[in-house]
């Protein structure tokens, strides 16, 4: 029987996957992650939260607006409104059935408490905020920095997590390189599962709030990459093409059907202050990922003064691939199919006083 607890990988098996292809024999179960219950979070009521109010067009004129405007960027595009499939289902595997309900855009912290010098004291309990926020039922589902404190290292978070009567359900997945303190281009990674106990993230994070509700939602497929942006950046420059500075926020998940994708993984925190997008680059491990791999995070069309990160998916998979997107590296042969929701506020919790551009790619 497993110990309570314990932290596997999404396909059930602690397999490390690495760089050149190779899979070695991981570390048992007992050299797992390391508890730091103790560890003092963000207290909501002392830092700044601002709402404010986001743009939500017509669902059939933004499908209007990204079935014309896609073609610039992919060769196949199908774009409609439709009823939201149960996203609880493989291979999606969110927590709750849907996104609709009081669909909301929630990030937390930002870069700067990442880079030039990590700021460690910047851990956040989701389950809290989700009190704070007054959400239950809610289905909390995006991108971020994983919980260091309980990892032991520095990890990429994969959200999703569901709260409902006040008992919380775990669906979160965190990767980290493997083996911790291993050479850029000599490393591997690791996909793990939170418990449910674990509710905790760091740093930085951009999350789609919803009630976890069925509803309608956009369907976006596209296959064929024909120009240069990403997915999720070509949607999100076809929206602000046509709505400009208005501010449309939307969240969900996608799923690579087919080809393979660029992800990052960060490794543990810099002793050396990284000061630039050069610094960043040269920091972070790349790693190629294979589908089908499943994203979920947000974009929105504009900052509207709140110091935002405009778009940020992380994924995860059944066989233990996951990070943060950057692009597809098979342009012929990818096939995207994403689910999203208009959300019609944007909730930021301790956005840094200090801050800067870099590092938000």
């Amino acid at each position: 029987m497993r110990a309570q607890g314990a932290v596997y990988l999404a396909s059930d098996k602690v397999t490390p996957h690495y760089a050149a292809g190779r899979r070695l024999r991981a570390r048992s179960a007992t050299a797992g992650p390391r508890s730091a219950s103790t560890m003092t979070t963000v207290d909501y009521a002392k830092v700044p939260i601002q709402t404010k109010a986001l743009h939500v067009p017509p669902l059939e004129e933004m499908a209007d607006v990204l079935s014309r405007e896609l073609l610039s960027t992919f060769e196949t595009v199908e774009v409609s409104v439709v009823d939201c499939p149960d996203l609880t289902q493989q291979p999606f595997d969110l927590q709750a059935p849907g996104i609709s309900g009081n669909a909301t855009l929630v990030e937390i912290g930002g870069p700067p408490y990442l880079v030039p010098l990590v700021q460690r004291d910047k851990v956040y309990d989701l389950a809290a905020l989700l009190r704070h926020l007054r959400r239950d039922p809610a289905l909390l589902a995006g991108a971020g920095a994983g919980p260091w404190p309980y990892i032991g290292v520095n990890c990429e978070g994969i959200i999703n997590l569901r709260m409902q009567d006040g008992a919380v359900r775990q669906g979160t997945r965190v990767v980290t390189v493997q083996p911790v303190g291993a050479a850029k281009g000599s490393s591997g990674y690791l996909q793990r599962r939170l418990p449910d106990a674990e509710t905790r993230t760091a740093l930085l994070g951009n999350y789609l709030l919803s009630d976890g509700a069925p509803g309608k939602v956009l369907r976006v497929v596209v296959k064929h990459r024909v120009g240069a942006d990403n997915f999720i950046t070509a949607i999100r420059q076809a929206l602000r093409a046509r709505y400009g500075e208005r501010g449309v926020g939307l969240g969900g998940a996608f799923v690579v059907r087919e080809g393979r994708v660029k992800h990052h993984v960060m490794p543990d925190f810099s002793s050396a202050a990284l000061c630039s997008d050069e610094d960043v680059d040269r920091w972070l491990h790349y790693f190629e990922m294979r589908a089908p791999i499943v994203h979920v995070g947000t974009l929105v069309t504009a900052d509207l003064g709140l110091d935002l990160r405009v778009q940020h998916f992380h994924g995860f998979s059944a066989h233990g691939d996951g990070g943060h997107y950057h692009y597809d590296t098979t342009p012929d042969s990818i096939h995207y199919e994403g689910y999203f929701t208009p959300a019609d506020t944007i909730v930021r919790v301790d956005a840094p006083q200090d801050t800067h551009t870099f590092g938000r790619d």
